[in-house]
C-alpha cells in the first residue's frame, strides 16, 4: 500500500430421560443468565456513543485514460468517529448578598452574576479511506507512466489533491485517509515520471456525502 502523502510510487429418544430433562433446564437456565449478564453492560453504556461505526463502503471506477492505456479502480469506506467536543457555557449565578445596617437589622438582596463554565458533547468526525489499484498497458517510452488525481472536496469548501503514479508493468496500489470530505473525484490520465501530461478522463465519482 501507498502511504497518504501528496505523491505515490509502486513499489435415543432424550425426552423419556427424566436425568436428560433435567440437565436440560440446568443449560436453559445457565443460558438465559448468560444472554442477562452480556446484556447489562450495553444498557449501562447506552448513553456512551460506541466506538467507530461504518456509515459508507463501496467500490468506485474502473476509470480510464482518454487512451485506455492507463486504468485506475479500488474502494472507498467512510466511518463515524465519535469525539468529545468542548466549548464554553454561560452559565446564570445566583447569590445572597447582605450587608450590615447601621442602626438595625443586615440589609440582604439576590445578586445575578453570570460565569463561564467549560462543558462539552459528543460529536464525529467522518473519516475516510480512499484504496485504488492503478494500472498502465504503456509502461515504455516518453509517456509511460499512469497517473491518478485525487480531489477532496472539504463540507466547507476547501480543496485539496493527492497525485499517485505507476510508471511499472505490475499494477500498483495505493490508500489515503483524511475526515469530514464533501466529495471525493478522480482524474485519470497518461505522464512521465515527473507529472500527468495528458490524456485526461475529467472528474469521476469516488465518494458523494449525503446531504
Amino acid at each position: 500500500m501507498g502511504s497518504a502523502y501528496p505523491w505515490g510510487d509502486s513499489n435415543t429418544s432424550p425426552e423419556e430421560d427424566p436425568t436428560v430433562r433435567i440437565v436440560s433446564r440446568i443449560l436453559i437456565g445457565a443460558a438465559a443468565a448468560t444472554a442477562v449478564a452480556v446484556g447489562a453492560p450495553v444498557a449501562a453504556h447506552a448513553a456512551t456513543p460506541a466506538g467507530a461505526q461504518s456509515a459508507y463502503e463501496a467500490d468506485w471506477g474502473p476509470y480510464f485514460s482518454t487512451d485506455h492505456q492507463a486504468k485506475a479502480t479500488g474502494h472507498v469506506s467512510v466511518e463515524k468517529k465519535p469525539y468529545k467536543h468542548w466549548y464554553w457555557k454561560t452559565v446564570v449565578v445566583k447569590k445572597r448578598v447582605c450587608k450590615p445596617g447601621k442602626s438595625g437589622p443586615a440589609h440582604c438582596k439576590i445578586v445575578v452574576t453570570k460565569t463561564k463554565k467549560r462543558a462539552w458533547v459528543w460529536k464525529h468526525h467522518d473519516v475516510f479511506t480512499v484504496h485504488s489499484k492503478l494500472f498502465t498497458d504503456k509502461w515504455w517510452g516518453g509517456r509511460k507512466c499512469a497517473w491518478e488525481t485525487f480531489k477532496v472536496v472539504e463540507h466547507d469548501g476547501d480543496t485539496y489533491v493527492r497525485k499517485f503514479r505507476n510508471c511499472k508493468k505490475s499494477p500498483a496500489e495505493f490508500s489515503f485517509s483524511g475526515k469530514d470530505a464533501a466529495h471525493i473525484l478522480v482524474d485519470v490520465s497518461r505522464g512521465h515520471f515527473g507529472g500527468p501530461t495528458g490524456r485526461h478522463s475529467g472528474w469521476k465519482d469516488v465518494y458523494h456525502a449525503a446531504a
